[in-house]
């Protein structure tokens, strides 16, 4: 039941990071000395309970790698116990809403099964499993999947398998391109950042329709204007007029984000403690996984949202 220290507690430990993904890996990685205690107790498919977050609950990890002893030490990987379900199969069943075919995977399980399900997605479509599959990779990462027909977030709960509709929340944090400390790696793609649409229509006889092109809004904070010609064919069955072009033009640049850079942000807390500036992104430690945070980008004129999609958690530091 893991009330319990278990075995022991590895005290000795060096290094002890876990990276979770948002809908993807979570896993661990330890650094231990040969001489450390409880040392010969770790063993392939051995489990280590450690807190994986800030804030969140103790978590159970199974090991599948120890390395050759290197400097007397050896590094040991291990993977949330929710990779159990990889092997655990599933019979084919079919399922008209999301919590249907959440819990359609337990009762259709053909191993012993150990892990239960939850969600506050109450989204109704068909999921159909047609053929055996296992457990995990039903969940997402494949056509036809939970995640693939209902979409959501996943947490990994120990041994519950938890789908948010939104997992994470938007606290307030923002962040400034070129006013935070060079902690922290800032990436502004702005190479395949577009401003502008001339959008056309054409068909099978050679007629066409042309839009005057329509341009995002901030687009004259840009230093030229970066236009593209798209083409809206398909998204017609009759011959639409040009007003009717340029309209959902102006539709598809403000649901597609046309005009606004696409943002990667790398964050180390290493140190940031002991900088003036901490003091100005210190909020950003609350932050977690799914969570969304603000980027301005002040010459631009313009506000991005950015959601955290990884996380690395040092788990004897206690800090991201």
């Amino acid at each position: 039941n893991f009330d319990t220290f278990g075995i022991g507690v590895l005290k000795d430990c060096t290094s002890c990071e876990v990276t979770e993904e948002r809908n993807g890996a979570y896993t661990m990685q330890i650094v231990y000395p040969i001489d450390g205690l409880h040392f010969s107790d770790i063993a392939h498919s051995s489990i280590i309970k450690a807190i994986p977050s800030d804030g969140a609950t103790e978590q159970l990890f199974r090991v599948y790698k120890i390395s050759k002893p290197l400097n007397g030490k050896v590094t040991i990987e291990a993977e949330h116990i929710s990779y159990q379900l990889s092997f655990i199969p599933v019979s084919p069943f079919t399922a008209s809403n999301c919590a249907g075919a959440l819990s359609g995977l337990v009762s259709h399980s053909m191993e012993t099964n150990p892990f239960t399900v939850w969600t506050d997605k109450e989204t109704s479509a068909t999921y159909k499993q047609t053929l055996p599959a296992s457990f995990r990779s039903q969940l997402g990462g494949v056509q036809g999947s939970i995640l693939d027909v209902y979409g959501g977030e996943y947490e990994f709960d120990n041994y519950t398998v938890k789908l948010h509709a939104s997992r994470g929340a938007d606290n307030g944090v923002t962040l400034r391109y070129g006013k935070n400390i060079t902690d922290i790696k800032q990436e502004e793609n702005i190479e395949n950042t577009i401003t502008g649409i001339c959008p056309y229509w054409t068909d099978s006889d050679g007629n066409t329709v042309t839009g005057d092109i329509q341009y995002a809004e901030g687009a004259d904070n840009f230093p030229y204007k970066r236009t593209v010609v798209m083409d809206f064919s398909g998204d017609y069955e009759d011959k639409p007029t040009k007003a009717e072009l340029e309209a959902h033009a102006r539709s598809y640049i403000s649901s597609n984000r046309v005009g606004v850079p696409r943002i990667s942000i790398e964050v180390s807390f290493i140190a940031l403690w002991q900088t003036e500036e901490y003091k100005n992104i210190a909020n950003l430690e609350r932050v977690k996984l799914c969570d969304t945070v603000t980027v301005e980008f002040e010459k631009l004129g313009i506000s991005a949202k950015a959601k955290v999609v990884e996380t690395v958690y040092d788990v004897l530091k206690e800090r991201y």
